[in-house]
């Protein structure tokens, strides 16, 4: 057996990150990455999510760290990048500016059962939670399914839903995604917990939010 049908029998068995293989890496306002069916860690929020005088701070003070360090990025500058712009992003995220929507159960409800529809066809779902103005999602593509085609898909359908379940009309979610290709089985476990513990973290009571765990016994 060759080295290279090796490594992807491996890959398979467990679909961690490979700091040494080839990433595909596309980019809107923020980068992203995928690696064959890697597991990965995403995030997007309400358009009227953070308040827009932080957003411009944390766009300016971006903008400044990439003129310092410019593409392309080995893995470890990528996960600087992650810590120092993403990380913000997701604490803020947790205070409770903006409309808060999803705390409504049938539009959180709507979401939810979008992540659910392609489970085990486009992707495989680990742990995902609907707040009341953002998602968290770990996951993993199957085949030759793409991160961002997902993501468009459950962004694409729910924004309609949604605005006709409101009568509203117009942007609903965020023009981009934050995401996190997943390292090892620790990172893996991290993101699992964050995924669970986030509702805590955002003092939300029950109702306020939809969490989905798979069960351990199945993966």
């Amino acid at each position: 057996m060759s080295r290279d049908v090796n490594k992807q029998a491996l890959q398979a068995s467990h679909p961690y990150l490979d700091h040494y293989g080839q990433i595909d890496v596309t980019r809107n306002r923020l980068p992203h990455w995928q690696q064959g069916n890697v597991f990965v860690f995403v995030t997007w929020r309400l358009e009227d999510a953070l308040p827009k005088v932080k957003l411009n701070q944390w766009r300016q003070e971006r903008e400044s760290w990439l003129k310092r360090h410019p593409r392309p990025w080995n893995v470890k500058m990528a996960t600087r990048y992650r810590k120092r712009f993403s990380r913000r992003i997701e604490d803020w995220l947790d205070q409770g500016s903006g409309s808060c929507i999803l705390k409504n159960p049938a539009l959180a409800k709507i979401m939810a059962d979008a992540l659910r529809y392609f489970d085990g066809e486009r992707y495989e779902l680990f742990s995902y939670v609907v707040m009341p103005k953002h998602v968290h999602v770990l996951f993993r593509p199957l085949g030759s399914h793409r991160i961002p085609k997902i993501v468009k898909s459950w962004k694409g359908f729910t924004a309609l839903q949604i605005n006709r379940r409101t009568g509203k009309s117009g942007t609903l979610w965020q023009e981009d995604y934050l995401d996190r290709l997943i390292r090892n089985p620790r990172h893996f476990w991290t993101c699992w917990e964050y995924i669970r513990l986030n509702p805590a973290k955002a003092r939300l009571s029950g109702g306020e939010f939809v969490l989905f765990e798979k069960r351990r016994g199945d993966f």
